[in-house]
């Protein structure tokens, strides 16, 4: 790979069988081989469009992406996938913009392919006009984001919760709370006891914003900024991106009746920590210069 040479895009690599009716959410995200598996119970689970961006490793990799493909039809069914050619690796803005750009619904939820989605929240958005009002006006609808204390227990989908009312007893003793509660600024603008004693249908708007927040969001995708490509790997990608939407006027809404669960894996904690650190220093100058824009 010679990452010198502009990255290409081969969209619709894989074009989902069925056409999306156009005021569905299409989930935007990205994967890589490792990521298979997840990807697969997220389509058989959601059950509506996806758009996912693939980063092309080598000619080895096509033979098992079509395997992936072809193995659940769910996938064949629903997912669109775009491989980008000549990426650096990690580059998870631009793979984000791919994703975005190549939707084929005008609202897009931007995941992370390891979470899933618990309650027919799509649904729920499409029969609540407050909820349609909002994404009207560009407010970034928030699907609160929780994890098991426990990682094995963050292994079985199977056993996730399925509505609020089964969820609230585990957050009340501790076994699920706020997606990686040890960095509060994360998600703490969702405000998780605010969720938890939310009347059913309510959606109320995150105040206490952070720049650190990042929060996973569902959102019109008209006008909207795109991703900052300058962030390549982990530490505040996705914050950036949120951060330059909020700031462009676009504000948070928590949707207090549905929820997501992250799927436990290990993390490549040595590589996170190098990538942590030189986004950390690229963070405060890019949102003075979003400011200044």
């Amino acid at each position: 790979m010679n990452i010198s040479e502009p990255i290409q895009v081969l969209p619709f690599y894989y074009r989902a069988a069925r056409n999306p009716d156009p005021g569905a959410v299409t989930i935007t995200t990205l994967v890589t081989p490792s990521r298979y598996p997840v990807l697969s119970r997220l389509a058989s689970h959601y059950n509506g469009p996806i758009s996912v961006a693939v980063p092309f490793q080598s000619p080895l990799s096509l033979p098992s992406l079509h395997e992936f493909y072809t193995s659940n039809p769910a996938i064949v069914e629903h997912v669109d996938i775009h491989l980008i050619l000549n990426s650096p690796p990690r580059a998870f803005n631009t793979w984000r913009n791919v994703a975005r750009a190549f939707a084929r619904t005008d609202t897009i939820l931007m995941l992370d392919a390891d979470f899933y989605p618990c309650t027919p929240f799509a649904q729920r958005i499409q029969a609540s006009q407050v909820a349609l009002n909002l994404l009207a006006d560009n407010a970034m609808l928030v699907l609160p984001a929780f994890e098991y204390a426990s990682m094995d227990a963050g292994k079985y989908t199977s056993l996730f919760p399925v509505a609020k009312r089964d969820l609230l007893p585990l957050l009340d003793n501790g076994e699920i709370g706020q997606f990686h509660g040890a960095w509060r600024p994360g998600h703490a603008a969702t405000n998780y006891s605010r969720f938890a004693n939310a009347s059913e249908g309510e959606i109320y708007k995150a105040v206490d914003y952070h720049p650190s927040y990042e929060p996973y969001v569902i959102f019109r995708r008209e006008n909207a900024p795109w991703c900052d490509e300058r962030f390549v790997g982990y530490g505040a990608n996705k914050a950036a991106c949120l951060f330059e939407m909020y700031i462009s006027g676009r504000s948070f809404y928590v949707l207090s009746d549905d929820f997501m669960i992250h799927q436990s894996h290990q993390y490549l904690e040595s590589t996170r920590k190098a990538e942590r650190q030189l986004n950390k220093k690229l963070y405060p100058a890019f949102r003075e210069e979003i400011c200044l824009k």
